[in-house]
């Protein structure tokens, strides 16, 4: 079902997060083997995830195009091409220029970067509209311990809060959030450009389920988009770091690939929804 023909309007993307602990190199090298339309890559401290040049080398060897990058925005990235917030940014742009993709992905600043965060829903539309890049700001959750909530992002986790210009859905984070996923959806109306597919049980933890594991309305938001047009990318982002083998990797990402194919063919009869057809 892996090597099914694509859907014309969205194309399904892995992420290279999803082979994690291998590295970027062989998630191309996978997506490639797998089927998938691209790849959106995670800058991360992978020195290729860094290296525009290594990634377009890779992308030519594998026949596999970059559809996004994901900015080094993660607790875990804070030093990863510098530590100014906004410098990563236009490397971010920069790179996804170079690769030919047409989104970066980014979180909410935390709330410990003040200064970053007072400007950054204007700054975030002023780089979208200095480029044909969309800048698509990703919904988050708040951080639970035990009875306790941190809100750890300003101006906040759920991005429709704010007049961004376009969004990334990501299901996993809806789950972790406890959120309904197709409200979002609904809420995010024409701006949502792209789409992280995974699943999640609502149990606090972000988990990024192989989509259809889980208690999230993955089937249904996918049928939902094929039925409104949707021309964004829907990308595959999944933690596999606990498959018994690169075999078993393989097999769970085949199976995600499947499963989202499989949906996006899937449009139910009518629907009047508000979720629409991309960024650009």
């Amino acid at each position: 079902m892996a090597h099914q023909a694509p859907v014309p309007d969205a194309k399904v993307a892995l992420s290279t997060a999803s082979v994690y602990p291998e590295n970027t190199a062989a998630a191309f090298a996978i997506a490639g083997q797998l089927g998938y339309d691209g790849v959106e890559v995670m800058v991360w401290t992978d020195p290729v995830s860094q290296d525009v040049d290594a990634l377009r080398d890779l992308s030519e060897r594998h026949g596999i195009p970059v559809l996004a990058v994901h900015a080094p925005c993660l607790l875990v990235t804070q030093r990863v091409w510098g530590t100014d917030p906004w410098r990563k940014l236009l490397r971010a742009r920069e790179a996804a220029e170079r690769l030919g993709a047409s989104t970066v992905v980014v979180h909410p600043p935390f709330r410990w970067q003040r200064t970053y965060a007072r400007d950054f829903v204007r700054g975030i539309r002023r780089l979208g509209d200095e480029s044909g890049v969309a800048f698509a700001v990703e919904n988050m959750y708040p951080w639970r311990y035990r009875d306790r909530e941190l809100l750890a992002y300003s101006p906040g986790w759920d991005p429709t809060e704010e007049e961004y210009p376009a969004f990334t859905l990501d299901v996993s984070h809806t789950a972790t959030s406890r959120s309904d996923t197709l409200a979002m959806a609904d809420r995010m109306g024409e701006r949502l450009g792209h789409v992280h597919i995974a699943d999640g049980s609502g149990s606090g933890k972000d988990e990024h389920l192989i989509p259809g594991r889980g208690s999230q309305p993955c089937a249904a938001l996918l049928e939902r988009l094929a039925a409104t047009g949707y021309t964004g990318h829907v990308v595959v982002e999944v933690n596999t770091r606990r498959a018994a083998s690169p075999e078993t990797r393989r097999a769970d990402l085949a199976e995600a690939l499947a499963f989202t194919r499989l949906h996006l063919a899937t449009a139910p009869p009518a629907v009047n929804h508000g979720t629409g057809g991309g960024t650009r």
